[in-house]
């Protein structure tokens, strides 16, 4: 069956459930969901944009380890690790050019950017236990977050009830050497609160050359001064070092998935040249808000932030020394308490900076040679922002907002600092966006939007691992058309979600490599992107306090990805029409949680992802794979001083050979890092 006709099948049907919905009294609904991404916490049921929410709860189902599971089970989104440690993300197939790290894909903390003026996050480098909430925006939704054509991804800390203090402590252990161990504090006095947490997290990785140890600490101090002012900040250090095996063909695989990329002619293999990833980074942020009346405030933010980074690899070592600066402000007016139609609307500017010093020596069994190439390289963005939002009708909310957004990096040879620098200006881009949404009864909302995308290369892109700074990369930029219902019945009992969207990328950059394994990259011209995504939450059985269930809540999400690309000729290949390089057809997730007597839960998930495409050409691709996870806990009583919990879990119960993050366009073949068999943790977790 044609899927835009089912979609379109279940909203004709939607719309006629909700017509017949009687009026419920708000207070007996269970707990709406919220969002903050557009400036203000308002309900996620009437927002005219393609935003998912992964709460606390959420991420408390999963391993406390690692966002993966989670993050992987909301519909246009896909986290891959190739080994501990070593995460790529992407959203609606952004992942094109994503090496690894992530790119394309603007992330903040707690309002503080972590994506630096190069485009590149670090997001390897964070705790997930540290992580209270998840708010994805998915493609060019949000123009007021600057240059991106991938989406905005805003992590958010947990936060003290008033007058209340949590201690929390935590300790997991599993497979292939897993310990993971956490504690976190949260103290919340009269006007101000704190949130300190602590991680440790070590691993030797199901294959060779693939251990993993990270040392993470991250302060969150809120200080409401006075009854119009408020400041935050944002402390974040993580000290992480992490082995990468390297990808195999498809015999070595089969031959043996546990090894490293083994030798190859005058070619060393992972192992001997310790190929990995070093990364200290330290960042640190402050944000102020004034609230000048009940209609004006400003928000203002200051970040910076250093990086000392090193990566052997099998060709090359490479070192980097990173250090960025920014600021993000902007104004906030609102419409008179009493005025008939109610709108928002803010303005307001980010600028950001990142200096890079990148050297490159031989690599000589994991240990620094000969200098090959030392550049440095200074990328600068800024943009300015407006958002306006308004209920201009009984259910009717429009939106209209856009960024004008500038780009330019600075290079030069680093051995010489008396060598001339030059300079890549790009062209000023606009990023408008307008969206509208429809709210019938409370229980059906329609959507739609129109947005712009942009996104310039980054610093790794201008300058991969060639050792080569590209000046002719362009930055690529897209048109994005979208329609979607939300759906909300029996009290919130049955929650639905599901978007159509179209999008057409222009000058797509794409990652090759060439015979000795090092990167380069290329704009391929254009991509066609037509994709559904569809969420249902509903409880099965409500929370009781009798018989045997006494709850199950059931998740599912579907993702269809139609991605082709335009036109893309290459070295004399045209691979126009081919499927979007990495990005699966089809992806379904579902969930169950039950809850039993004596405080016993059990979670569960499946995930089923269709064959995956591995090179332009498309001519090899990736098996399709079905994933099972379990996790079972059990908790104490409830008590006003003290909680204990245990849990046990498997991952991958049905033994699945599969690779979760494939090397793209790999040479000979070396496209697979195969992800563990059936593994095991279990835990224990204590607050105070």
């Amino acid at each position: 069956m044609n899927k835009k006709l089912t979609l379109f099948t279940i909203a004709v049907f939607a719309i006629y459930i909700a017509r017949a919905q009687p009026a419920v009294d708000t207070v007996s609904q269970l707990k709406e969901v919220e969002v903050k991404a557009y400036f203000n916490s308002q309900p996620v049921l009437g927002l005219p944009a393609s935003v998912s929410v992964v709460s606390k709860a959420q991420l408390q189902e999963q391993q406390s380890y690692s966002l993966l599971p989670s993050l992987n089970s909301v519909p246009g989104v896909r986290m891959e690790e190739r080994s501990p440690g070593s995460y790529r993300l992407s959203i609606r197939g952004s992942l094109l050019r994503s090496p690894f790290g992530i790119r394309n894909i603007k992330i903040y903390m707690d309002d503080f950017p972590l994506t630096d003026a190069g485009g590149n996050t670090y997001l390897s480098s964070l705790d997930a236990g540290g992580i209270g909430e998840i708010e994805l925006l998915k493609g060019p939704e949000a123009s007021i977050f600057g240059a991106n054509t991938g989406g905005v991804v805003l992590l958010g800390t947990s936060t003290a009830k008033k007058d209340s203090a949590l201690f929390n402590a935590e300790v997991t252990g599993g497979s292939y050497g897993l310990f993971y161990q956490k504690a976190s504090l949260l103290k919340s006095w009269n006007k101000a609160d704190l949130n300190l947490s602590q991680a440790y997290q070590r691993s030797d990785g199901y294959r060779e050359n693939s251990s993993l140890k990270r040392y993470y600490f991250h302060a969150v101090p809120r200080w409401s001064y006075s009854e119009k002012g408020k400041l935050r900040a944002l402390l974040v250090y993580s000290d992480m070092n992490y082995h990468t095996p390297g990808g195999l063909t498809e015999g070595q695989e089969a031959e043996n998935p546990r090894m490293a990329r083994p030798s190859a002619g005058d070619m060393p293999g992972a192992v001997s040249q310790k190929a990995g990833v070093k990364n200290k980074t330290f960042f640190a942020g402050i944000l102020h808000a004034m609230v000048f009346s009940e209609r004006l405030r400003n928000v203002t933010a200051f970040t910076g932030s250093h990086t000392d980074f090193e990566n052997p690899f099998i060709t090359n070592y490479e070192i980097r020394n990173e250090n960025s600066a920014g600021v993000r402000t902007y104004f906030e007016l609102k419409n008179q308490p009493q005025a008939e139609i109610t709108w928002s609307w803010q303005a307001g500017f980010e600028a950001q900076q990142t200096k890079s010093e990148i050297s490159n020596f031989g690599n000589r069994g994991g240990v620094a040679d000969t200098l090959q190439a030392a550049d440095r390289i200074t990328a600068s963005q800024q943009f300015f922002f407006t958002h306006f939002s308004a209920h201009i009708a009984t259910g009717l909310i429009l939106e209209a907002a856009a960024s004008i957004n500038s780009y330019s990096y600075k290079y030069g040879s680093l051995n010489n600092q008396a060598s001339e620098t030059a300079t890549r200006r790009f062209n000023k881009e606009l990023m408008p966006r307008i969206a509208l949404s429809y709210t019938l009864n409370n229980n059906f909302a329609w959507r739609a939007s129109v947005s712009r995308g942009y996104s310039p290369p980054g610093t790794a892109e201008v300058r991969a691992s060639d050792n080569i700074v590209n000046t002719a990369l362009e930055a690529e930029t897209g048109w994005n058309y979208e329609t979607g219902v939300r759906i909300s019945l029996l009290n919130n009992m049955i929650y639905f979600d599901g978007v159509v969207f179209n999008y057409h990328l222009k000058d797509a950059i794409v990652r090759r490599l060439n015979e000795g394994g090092n990167e380069y990259f290329i704009n391929a011209g254009g991509t066609r992107q037509t994709g559904i995504e569809s969420q249902l939450l509903t409880w099965l059985i409500p929370a009781r306090k009798r018989g045997l269930l006494r709850s199950v809540q059931l998740r599912n999400s579907y993702t269809y990805s139609s991605f082709f690309f335009k036109e893309y000729r290459n070295a004399g290949n045209d691979y126009s029409g081919n499927r979007l390089t990495g990005v699966p057809r089809n992806v379904l997730v579902t969930s169950l949680n039950l809850d039993f007597p004596y405080r016993i839960s059990l979670y569960s998930q499946y995930n089923y992802t269709s064959s995956i495409p591995l090179n332009d050409a498309g001519t090899d691709y990736a098996e399709s794979y079905h994933l099972v996870q379990l996790k079972a806990a059990w908790s104490t009583p409830p008590h006003p001083k003290s909680r204990f919990s245990v849990y046990a879990g498997v991952d991958n119960l049905l033994n699945q050979n599969y690779s979760l993050g494939n090397d793209l366009n790999a040479f000979g073949g070396r496209y697979f890092n195969p992800a563990p068999e059936r593994n095991f943790f279990a835990g224990i977790r204590a607050d105070f």
